[in-house]
């Protein structure tokens, strides 16, 4: 192989290596493109993360806002119980108390 043949050898490597390099780079581009499309329909996406977002947000707040009134509403049921309780044991005590008292007006009227 003289010294033409081997430049031309190499001139015809470097321009199929160029070659491929292109055709690769093209595939690649190709594959990989972005289109408006897409573009729009990651627009969409967006806003509608965006929107499911602010709808969880809401109804976070809501169910904490209907936590704390049906807590305030617990309590205050608690707190009507334990009076209902207490008159109510008062009550059964005062009938106790006039139960006998009238047993012992009867014993003390029949002797």
């Amino acid at each position: 192989m003289n010294r033409t043949e081997f430049i031309i050898a190499t001139a015809i490597i470097l321009f199929v290596a160029f070659c491929l390099g292109w055709f690769a780079n093209w595939l690649v581009n190709r594959f990989t493109r972005v289109t408006a499309s897409d573009i729009g329909e990651f627009d969409r996406m967006a806003q509608a993360l965006h929107e499911a977002e602010e709808t969880r947000e809401q109804a976070i707040a809501y169910i904490n806002e209907r936590e704390s009134e049906m807590s305030n509403q617990l309590s205050q049921t608690e707190a009507e119980l334990r009076a209902a309780m207490d008159g109510l044991r008062e009550a059964r005590r005062e009938a106790e108390e006039l139960r006998s008292y009238i047993e012992r007006r009867n014993l003390g009227k029949g002797a």
